[in-house]
This record gives C-alpha cells, sequence and structure tokens, in this order.
C-alpha cells in the first residue's frame, strides 16, 4: 500500500481538460502478494459442497475470501499499472483497496473461527486471468473488471448469503451484507470511469462494452440479475435491458 501511495502522489493531479490514460508502466515480473497457498487450480475443478457440513460452509467462506484478497491487488493494480488518469481516479481506487482489504481480513477471521485458514481449500484465478487480458487497456480493464466480474458479485450475493444463513451461519451473512454495500459503491466506481475513457476516446459506452466483451472472451452474464443493487452502481437502462438479451 507504501508503494501505491507514493505513486499516487507523482500522478496527474489536476482535472481539467484532455488526459492521456494510453500510457501503461512496464509489468514487473510475476504476480504481486501472492502467498504459496492456496493452491490455485481451474474453476472446473472447484468441486461444490454441501452447505450442511462445516467443511461445506468453510469452503464457501475460503471462495469469497480468495475473491477479497484478488480484489485488493486488482484495485492496487489499476494505480500503479496505468497513468494519465485525474487525480480522483487514484485516489478512490486507493480506497477500493482499503475496503477490500477490510473485506478479506472480516471473511479470513470469520474463517479462522470455523476451524480453517486462509489457503487450506484450492481456489481459482479467474479474476486475475481477466486483468492480465487486460494489462495493456484501462477502458478494457475498467469494462471487464468492475463492470463485468465484480458486478456479477452484485447477483450472486442474495444467494449466497441465503445459502450461509439458512446453514445457520448469521454472522456470514452480516458479513456479506458489509461486502455488498461496499461492492455497489466499488463497481460505480468501475461505471464512473469507464463512462469518462469512453468520452476521452469520443466512444458509445454500449457498443464498446460488448465489442470488449467479445475481444476478451468476457463470461456470458446469466441471470437473476440484482437490478436494484446494478441501479445503485451506476449502470443505466438501456444496460440492464442488455443483460437481458440472448
Amino acid at each position: 500500500m507504501d508503494a501505491a501511495h507514493k505513486a499516487h502522489r507523482v500522478r496527474r493531479l489536476d482535472t481539467d481538460g484532455p488526459v492521456d490514460c494510453s500510457e501503461v508502466i512496464a509489468e514487473p515480473a510475476g504476480i504481486p502478494g501472492r502467498p504459496a497457498a492456496p493452491l490455485l487450480v481451474p474453476h472446473t475443478a472447484i468441486r461444490q459442497r454441501s452447505m450442511q457440513t462445516a467443511e461445506g460452509r468453510a469452503a464457501l467462506i475460503h471462495a469469497l475470501a480468495h475473491i477479497e484478497f484478488n480484489a485488493i491487488n486488482l484495485a492496487l493494480d489499476i494505480c500503479w499499472r496505468f497513468v494519465g488518469m485525474p487525480h480522483a481516479f487514484y485516489a478512490q481506487w486507493l480506497g477500493v483497496a482499503r475496503e477490500e482489504a477490510l473485506h478479506f481480513e472480516l471473511l479470513r477471521d470469520h474463517l479462522r473461527a470455523l476451524g480453517h485458514e486462509y489457503g487450506d481449500f484450492p481456489a481459482h484465478n479467474a479474476l486475475w486471468d481477466m486483468a492480465h487480458k487486460t494489462r495493456h487497456d484501462l477502458l478494457a480493464r475498467l469494462a471487464l473488471v468492475p463492470r463485468t466480474l465484480e458486478a456479477r458479485g452484485l447477483d450472486a450475493s442474495p444467494a449466497v448469503k441465503d445459502k450461509l444463513v439458512g446453514a445457520g451461519d448469521r454472522a456470514a451473512g452480516r458479513i456479506l451484507d458489509i461486502i455488498l454495500r461496499d461492492e455497489i459503491g466499488h463497481v460505480a466506481i468501475g461505471n464512473r470511469w469507464y463512462r469518462f475513457v469512453c468520452a476521452e476516446r469520443g466512444l458509445d459506452p454500449l457498443t464498446t462494452y460488448a465489442a470488449l466483451a467479445q475481444r476478451h472472451g468476457a463470461p456470458r452474464l446469466r441471470g437473476p440479475f440484482n437490478y436494484d443493487a446494478r441501479r445503485a452502481a451506476g449502470f443505466d437502462e438501456a444496460e440492464l435491458r442488455a443483460l437481458a438479451q440472448p
């Protein structure tokens, strides 16, 4: 986080006039902040476990913690990787990183209460894989990480909460309420800056999103959709209608 704050101080500080957000900083070797565990496997290798067992509930909490762990790195990555954006861009994504770290800590501590540690279960790397695909283009990163993969969390959160609370884990339900509240704000930040870069490049946000999703192999979004949360996160009605199209 210290390195990110240092980079933040040397970014563009004004918000007037056009910006050049096309430059990308050279990438260092390796994946930052990656511990030895959990073991990373294809998402198809993650088996579903029953919520009626303590191990099943712990595995689900672990999966959520892994998402939040990746989200910390994603928020920091967008800060250092892409230069030339307004001051507010970096300030907001650093704020996202802090909130994602809190989410991770809440889930990790709850996992410990269930007798497990982060790293005890295998996990997949879909979020970071998309970050790697979009590392050369800020617009693609904004379109396909916060506005696609993280927005899917808005849709999934109510059902995941129901599973855990239905299995008697009310503490997990309260944590998911905090995460959903904050994630609406995170997706809204993604929406704000996606539209900002579209405007800078003279692009239509709706048609550009469809093209980027196809170009980078984004997963097809399937319902049910949390329309209230998506509206609160800044998706407009045309975008919500597009979700329902086959």
